[in-house]
């Protein structure tokens, strides 16, 4: 089995020592390079070649958010998934963090099965976006000035089958592949296909991006729940 290689971008050493402790304990999680500040992350994710960075936001020389896009827009690290490490106090980061390229999130007080679950997931490529964050994320884009519709990004709804557009739409709530096949009554699997051509299609990198494309093409209002939006399988 291959190990999920892990680096730890993060200005506290204390924060740094009880990560690498409890990954390391783990048979499948391997942490290969730490950092604590953001130039020097990115120095350590060119040279590893992680599965996963676990990033925090407010580091010196180099944010977590600007590290975050410099990793996105790397072609060499498309395979690198950024984890935000974030507090409540930095709610205002989740919008423009998903924006940059993040994964998803994790509190940095959460419990050690989250942080040991929260790195197998997002080695994978699928979103540590829960409900609560999807919220915060369409507040974000509520208030933001360019926020949706974002009329480009609308151009490519037809690009998606109703169905597609429907699970995107779904995504961008925050529910998980199972979860989504409860609402429509499918099987898992055939979520996550639809989820694989809908990420290809719309050119999403991750499925937090694909939440980003959600909101920007419309198919999430901020200030609408889900049930406001519909909830009936398309014919």
């Amino acid at each position: 089995m291959t190990a999920i290689r892990v680096v730890l971008a993060d200005d506290q050493n204390l924060v740094r020592a009880g990560m690498r402790s409890l990954l390391s304990a783990e048979p499948d999680i391997e942490v290969v390079g730490e950092a604590s500040d953001g130039d020097h992350a990115m120095r350590v994710i060119r040279e590893v070649r992680p599965t996963v960075v676990l990033m925090d936001i407010r580091m010196p020389h180099r944010d977590g958010l600007q590290a975050t896009r410099d990793i996105a827009e790397d072609p060499h690290l498309a395979d690198v998934h950024v984890v935000i490490l974030t507090t409540f106090e930095l709610d205002e980061y989740v919008y423009a963090a998903i924006r940059a390229g993040a994964t998803g999130f994790l509190l940095k007080d959460a419990e050690p099965t989250e942080l040991v679950r929260g790195v197998r997931v997002a080695a994978t490529g699928d979103a540590l976006l829960s409900p609560a964050i999807a919220r915060r994320l369409m507040a974000g884009f509520a208030a933001a000035p360019d926020g949706p519709p974002n009329h480009e990004r609308a151009r490519d709804l037809p690009l998606l089958t109703e169905r597609e557009r429907d699970i995107v739409r779904l995504v961008g709530h925050g529910l998980s592949n199972d979860e989504i096949a409860q609402h429509r009554v499918i099987s898992p699997a055939t979520v996550r296909t639809h989820v694989s051509r809908s990420l290809l299609k719309t050119g999403s990198r991750d499925r937090a991006q694909l939440v980003v494309f959600a909101y920007e093409a419309g198919l999430v209002v901020p200030g609408r729940g889900l049930g406001s939006e519909g909830t009936d399988s398309p014919r």
